[in-house]
C-alpha cells in the first residue's frame, strides 16, 4: 500500500521510519512545513539511509501522489487540510486527537468530515498511545473477560526528568511554573484530550456516560532541582496529577490518571510509579495490569515516540480496507503488526 507521511516532528519521523521500513507498504510522499526540511530525502529525516523520495512543502504534490493512506501528524490539526485529503481518495491516520469520539464532534465537523469520506471513497481513524491504545483499544481486550463490569481505571505514570523538552515540559505542560490556579486549568485541559476516548470506550461497552469530572493537583520542588529541560525553582510545580473520572448513574464508571513528575524528590503523600500503565478493572472478572516502560530514561526520548507512531502505522491496512467514514477502534479488527524481520 502507498503511504504518505504527513509531519516529520519527534512522532511523524517515527511513524516515516516505520513506513519506509514496513515489508508491506511503499512510501508515497513526505508532506513538511519547515522550508529547511522541503527537498530532503525522506530516508534523512528519520535517520535512514537516501530512499529516493524527498519531503515536500506543496499539497498539491501530496494530493497527487495516488497514497492509499496519508499519516497525518501536525501538532494542530487543520479541517480544510483533513478534507481535501479524504475527498482525493486517500485514507487518512491521524495521531491528532480530534476524532476520537466520533458521535461528540461539533456536527458541522462531523457532516463535512464524512461527505469527504464519501466523495473520496475513504475512511479516518484516530489513534495513538494516549489517548488511542490504552484508552481505547486495551479497555476493549480487558473488558471481553467480564460479564458484569463495574468500573475500569487506568493510571498513567511518567518521569520526565530526563526528558529535553523544554518547551513541551516548561510552555505546554506548565512545570516550574507558580501553583496557583495551575491545577484547574491543567485539568480542564486533560479532560478535553481524554474525555472522548473515555466516551467512546463507554458507549462501545454499552455504558454510556452522563458526565465527564475533571480534578487535578500539583507538587512542589522542595528546593531547585535540576533536570534535562533546565532548572525547576523551589516552590514551582514539579509534578501534577490529573484525573478524568466517566460519571454513569452517579459513579465513575471509566478513568483516567496521569502522574507526570520531574522529581521523585516530593510531599511523602505523593507516591509515583515509574513510567508507564496501570489498569485496575473491576467487575466479576476483575484484573489488575501493569505495563510498564523498560527504557532507561536518558533514552526515553528516544523510545517513547514509537509507542504512539508504531499503532498508526499498524492501523494503515485496516483503514484502508474498511468502509468510508470515520472509524473507532471497535469499527476496525484487531490490529496485527507486519513485524521487520532482521538480517
Amino acid at each position: 500500500m502507498k503511504v504518505v507521511q504527513w509531519a516529520t516532528g519527534n512522532i511523524g519521523s517515527r511513524a516515516l521510519r516505520g513506513v519506509i521500513e514496513h515489508p508491506e507498504l511503499s512510501l508515497a510522499g513526505v508532506y513538511v512545513n519547515a522550508a529547511d526540511k522541503a527537498g530532503v530525502d525522506a530516508g534523512k529525516l528519520c535517520g535512514l539511509p537516501d530512499t529516493g523520495v524527498t519531503a515536500t512543502a506543496d499539497i498539491a504534490d501530496v494530493l497527487a501522489a495516488g497514497a492509499d493512506c496519508v499519516l497525518y501528524m501536525p501538532r494542530l490539526m487543520d479541517l480544510g487540510e483533513v478534507c481535501r485529503i479524504l475527498e482525493s481518495g486517500a485514507n487518512v491516520v491521524t495521531t491528532c486527537g480530534t476524532f476520537h469520539h466520533p458521535a461528540g464532534l461539533d456536527p458541522q465537523v462531523r457532516e463535512r468530515v464524512e461527505a469527504a469520506c464519501s466523495r473520496g471513497g475513504t475512511s479516518l481513524h484516530a489513534t495513538g498511545s494516549s489517548p488511542g491504545f490504552i484508552t481505547e483499544a486495551l479497555p476493549l481486550v480487558l473488558a471481553s473477560l467480564q460479564r458484569r463490569l463495574d468500573s475500569l481505571a487506568i493510571s498513567e505514570s511518567a518521569d520526565l526528568s530526563r526528558r529535553n523538552s523544554p518547551e513541551l515540559l516548561f510552555g505546554i505542560m506548565g512545570f516550574g511554573t507558580p501553583p496557583a490556579e495551575f491545577a484547574r486549568e491543567r485539568a480542564a485541559h486533560i479532560a478535553a484530550s481524554f474525555g472522548p476516548s473515555l466516551r467512546q470506550v463507554a458507549e462501545d461497552l454499552g455504558l454510556p456516560l452522563d458526565s465527564i469530572e475533571s480534578d487535578g493537583e500539583c507538587a512542589v520542588a522542595p528546593g531547585p532541582v535540576t533536570i534535562a529541560a533546565g532548572t525547576i525553582p523551589a516552590g514551582t510545580v514539579a509534578a501534577q496529577r490529573m484525573t478524568v473520572s466517566g460519571v454513569r448513574g452517579g459513579r465513575t464508571v471509566l478513568s483516567f490518571q496521569s502522574t507526570w513528575y520531574c522529581t521523585a524528590d516530593l510531599d511523602p503523600a505523593w507516591r509515583v510509579r515509574d513510567t508507564g500503565w496501570h489498569v485496575s478493572v473491576a467487575g466479576d472478572a476483575p484484573l489488575e495490569v501493569s505495563l510498564l516502560l523498560p527504557v532507561p530514561l536518558d533514552r526515553m526520548a528516544e523510545v517513547s515516540p514509537g509507542y504512539t507512531a508504531n499503532r498508526a502505522v499498524n492501523a494503515v491496512r485496516a483503514v484502508c480496507e474498511a468502509p468510508p467514514g470515520i472509524l473507532t477502534a471497535r469499527d476496525l479488527p484487531h490490529l496485527v503488526s507486519a513485524l521487520v524481520t532482521e538480517g
